[in-house]
């Protein structure tokens, strides 16, 4: 009798840096996304240049990966922020320019609100470097509260962000 493994589930992260080799580090950080245990990596966007928001500092480069994961939401995150840190991620305030940040944007339908996670991610619908990656590699993606998130875009088409070429 072979035992099935614990059901996996769709979960959609945003990657973001501004300091240090942001290129270089999104490579890494994607590649430690799909070491996760009990996770594959199924997609990947193209890079996006973005302005800081709320914020000042050099542009960001900011992507999304869709997964697919075991792994319970808190777990996941966790994971996630280890990941950050391994790359020099500090948090002196809000919105500081950062090595890398990683947020759990969607997980499954789920809609959960927690000390330490919100998902959807709450902004996630304002923010033209979210939105852009994440329906490149998921056009008619929804979001639970949210809908569809493609009209969306219309609400963030000032927002300065730039598709980079690929290799």
């Amino acid at each position: 009798m072979t035992l099935a493994g614990p059901a996996r589930v769709s979960a959609f992260i945003g990657l973001g840096a501004n300091l240090g080799d942001t290129a270089r580090t999104l490579t890494l950080a994607l590649e430690a996304l799909a070491a996760l245990p009990d996770t594959e990596l199924l997609a990947v966007s193209s890079l996006y240049r973005s302005a800081p928001v709320d914020a000042s500092g050099p542009d960001y480069l900011n992507a999304a990966a869709r997964l697919e994961t075991a792994l319970p939401p808190e777990e996941l995150l966790r994971r996630l922020q280890a990941i950050e840190l391994a790359h020099g991620r500090e948090r002196p305030f809000v919105n500081a320019s950062r090595t890398l940040d990683l947020d759990l944007l969607l997980y499954a339908d789920e809609q959960i609100r927690s000390e330490h996670l919100c998902v959807p991610h709450p902004r996630l619908h304002q923010r033209a470097f979210v939105l852009l990656p994440l329906l490149e590699i998921a056009p008619d993606l929804t979001a639970p509260g949210l809908g569809v998130l493609q009209p969306h875009l219309a609400a963030v088409s000032g927002q300065r962000v730039e598709r980079l070429p690929g290799d």
